[in-house]
Formats: C-alpha cells, structure tokens, sequence
C-alpha cells in the first residue's frame, strides 16, 4: 500500500482537483446522483459552506489531491442537527491503495470532537469498495431504496449505512 504524505483540512485553493475528481465520478459512474459537471467556482462554494459546520479533508501527495472526504448536513430540519451525511471520493486511478481508509479515520476522528451523534452515508448499490470501506469503520447498513434513481439510462438502488459515533 502507498502511504500518502497528508491528510489535511482542504482549502480553497484545492476547488479544481476536488472538482476534478468528482467531476469523474458524476461523468463516468452512477456514484453520485449529480448528472452535470462542477466548474472549480462551484466547488470552492460547496467547499465554503461545508466547513463552516463539518470537517472537510484531502489527501495530498507531492502536492496533489488523491481524495476527499467530509460531512455534512444529513437533512435541514433542526432535530436532526446531531446527524451528519458522510461522502468519499478517491481519485479513480488511485483507488485500493488505503487512501479511503487513512480520510475516514481523520473524519471520524474529527467528527468525534464535534456534537454529531450519527453519521449516514447513502451507497449506489452495488458498490464493494464503499461498503467494505465503511463496514471496516463499524458502519452498519439499515435500508435499502430500489430503484430510486436514475442515471446512464438505468434505475438504481440505494442503500443506507449508518454510524452512532458519541
């Protein structure tokens, strides 16, 4: 396994190659439910209103992002202010190779210095890597949508995992 050099808190300054790889993600797969592209702007926005509340980080290799992954809001309405919604992406040449595993035991680890109580974390079904990754963290899958969406012509399944963290 190569150990990347650091899990940080991302920045601004890292809008393009998060938006880069997730722009992959919402093109190529049905991971994500996003259907267009994100332009860099876009993205230093959503990275400006994630961190104002929940931890956000990157993981960065001679001076690249490899992946992210961060918290936020799991619904808006006020009794679930102690709930948060977890997301990861990898870099899709760089996936394997521990990078998800080092940004979710920094999340989490953040997370437990905050008031949050559970996280939920939705997962296209099928999805190995991402159940695997989150299972090896203690979270346990409690529901599953069929068909909710809809993406590159097929209907796809959902599946929710779910942590109680403090």
């Amino acid at each position: 396994m190569v150990r990347p050099n650091l899990v940080r808190p991302v920045c601004p300054e890292d809008a393009a190659e998060v938006s880069g790889i997730y722009n992959y993600y919402i093109k190529n797969t049905v991971v994500t439910f996003e259907e267009e592209p994100l332009d860099p702007s876009e993205m230093k926005r959503r990275i400006g209103a994630v961190t104002a509340k929940y931890p956000w980080f990157v993981c960065e290799e001679n001076g690249g992002v490899l992946g992210y992954a961060y918290l936020n809001a799991y619904r808006e309405r006020s009794a679930y202010r102690f709930a948060a919604e977890l997301s990861v992406y990898i870099r899709q040449d760089r996936q394997g190779e521990g990078i998800g595993t080092e940004l979710l035991a920094r999340l989490l680890e953040a997370a437990r210095e905050t008031e949050i109580h559970a996280i939920v974390s939705a997962v296209t079904l099928p999805n190995e890597r991402s159940v695997a990754l989150q299972e090896k963290f203690g979270f346990t899958g409690i529901a599953r949508f069929r068909e909710i969406g809809f993406k590159h012509g097929r209907r796809l399944d959902v599946g929710y995992w779910e942590l109680v963290i403090n």
